[in-house]
């Protein structure tokens, strides 16, 4: 092999494997460049498979931009499958290859492609042309065109491994961040809030309008905060709305702050399996129970909470029932509606009946 050749060679793989760690977005279009110069191209393609059937997709182009999907009887697919390279003397005449052109390579003639990656992961194939004025690629280039490939596929390869593990990292990071949110911040937020409502009630007639409208508004800003707290550990924990949510584990949390803050512990009582509600549902679920014990917390005075939560075929259903004064007129039902209208966008059903004997929330929706 030519001294100068095989520097090239060396320095292109270097810088590869260089770039597949530390900037993995940009690696193909390096790969393709790099080939074009070693094999002294007009053009390098990175062809990927990107269909169960062969079907091999241009991703990456030196020169001008091209876009083209390769047949799985065409030679770059061919020689992705096999591992075996290919040359052609003319890419639009040669019967191996000229039957699978894309319009958008017919100005090209000679043409060699390698396959691209590893015997046990093969990514596609490396390509590269020149115009129809330029002599053939001789073999040895079309040798040193397969090795590189090769070594370009390795480092592709081994930065694929280090990106996924990089990315279960960083989902690892933002896991905990949301739990640590979920926790901790809101349950601190939750507490405030129903002191602040507490001492509202506690003080009575001593606070004027101002005063009462003031510790009102702060109740309203702790519930708003906590509303997007939780947006932001939905969007921090990214997952799939048909994933299961650990409800059960998240309602005695809500049960266990609701009965600190009363002085005497709810009675639950659960029927069916909550292992494998979805995640909305679950959500919309949690949100329900807070509120209500919110209220509860907040308003009532009740010596007796029940809270059902059953789980059958059809339907996923909460109860929450106590023996207070009911919901004070006045009092700001933000919150019941927004969960109303949560419960009308899944198809469910949410009401809530009160009365000085007490009030009664119940929300349900077809799982």
């Amino acid at each position: 092999m030519d001294p100068s050749l095989a520097r090239r060679v060396l320095v292109a793989s270097t810088e590869i494997t260089s770039a597949a760690l530390e900037d993995p977005e940009n690696v193909l279009r390096l790969v393709v460049e790099a080939a074009a110069e070693i094999a002294d191209a007009d053009l390098g393609l990175a062809m990927l498979a990107t269909a169960d059937d062969g079907t091999l997709t241009v991703e990456a182009s030196s020169g001008e931009p091209i876009t083209a999907a390769l047949s799985p009887r065409s030679a770059a697919a061919k020689a992705a499958r096999t591992g075996v390279p290919v040359m052609a003397d003319d890419v639009t005449s040669d019967p191996r290859t000229a039957p699978y052109v894309p319009q958008a390579l017919r100005n090209y003639g000679p043409f060699a492609v390698a396959p691209f990656g590893t015997s046990d992961r093969k990514i596609g194939a490396l390509a590269v042309y020149r115009r129809r004025d330029k002599p053939p690629f001789t073999q040895e280039t079309v040798d040193v065109l397969t090795a590189f490939a090769a070594q370009a596929g390795l480092a592709v390869v081994l930065a694929e491994g280090f990106t996924a593990r990089q990315r279960v990292a960083v989902y690892e990071e933002r896991e905990r961040i949301a739990r640590d949110l979920h926790d901790v911040i809101i349950q601190r937020l939750y507490g405030a809030g129903v002191q602040l409502s507490l001492l509202e009630r506690r003080l009575g007639k001593k606070l004027d309008a101002s005063q009462r409208a003031r510790i009102d508004e702060a109740v309203e800003l702790v519930d708003e905060t906590i509303a997007e707290v939780r947006a932001t550990v939905r969007k921090l924990r990214n997952t799939d709305p048909a994933d299961s949510a650990d409800l059960l584990d998240s309602i005695n949390a809500e049960v266990r702050t609701a009965g600190e803050l009363l002085g005497f512990s709810p009675r639950l009582h659960v029927a069916g399996d909550l292992a494998n509600v979805p995640r909305r549902h679950a959500d919309d679920a949690r949100a329900a129970l807070r509120e209500a014990l919110s209220n509860v917390v907040r308003h009532s005075g009740a010596t007796n909470v029940q809270i059902d939560v059953r789980r059958d075929e059809k339907h996923l259903l909460l109860r929450v029932a106590d023996n207070g004064c009911g919901i004070p007129s006045g009092v700001t039902q933000r919150g019941l509606r927004h969960l109303a209208e949560r419960a009308k966008s899944a198809s469910g059903d949410f009401r809530v009946v009160s009365s000085p004997n007490g009030t009664t929330l119940t929300w349900s929706v077809p799982v």
